[in-house]
């Protein structure tokens, strides 16, 4: 079974991304070479800073969804609390 993630990026200038995919090293890779997300070219590098997997891709990508309608102060919450889990840990 291929494991899903949420996850959420701390862009150079400060800034967070949140994306899904189901291999997250290479995708954090390719946000770092400039290979991801168009937000992400301009600003890299990027850090990978909080996660959560899941058993399907429909999940993650809600998930996703929800995080980034998450302001700002939610977002610094989930990265604070340190928290990489699963998606029945919330």
């Amino acid at each position: 079974m291929e494991t899903n993630y949420m996850y959420l990026l701390r862009c150079a200038d400060g800034t967070f991304y949140c994306g899904w995919t189901n291999h997250l090293e290479e995708r954090i890779r390719r946000h770092n070479e400039g290979g991801g997300a168009k937000y992400t070219r301009a600003r890299r590098p990027v850090e990978l800073v909080y996660y959560e997997e899941f058993a399907t891709r429909q999940e993650a990508m809600k998930r996703e969804y929800a995080v980034k309608r998450l302001s700002r102060q939610k977002k610094l919450q989930l990265v604070e609390g340190g928290c990489f889990c699963n998606g029945s840990d919330r």
